[in-house]
């Protein structure tokens, strides 16, 4: 387990147990994460609508 793992499972916002990870606080690990996430996000989620209209 990394640092950050470890971090993130004590503050309750992933379980982590045997190589599988359980998101338990979806806002706050995005609230975690760098800018580029939210960025990657919106570019999926924009490329998800267009291909959904099709």
């Amino acid at each position: 387990m990394t640092e950050e793992t470890y971090l993130l499972q004590a503050g309750g916002i992933i379980q982590y147990a045997r190589g599988h990870i359980r998101v338990l606080d979806r806002p706050a690990l995005e609230h975690r994460a760098c800018e580029r996430y939210r960025v990657v996000k919106q570019e999926y989620d924009r490329l998800l609508s267009a291909v959904e209209a099709i």
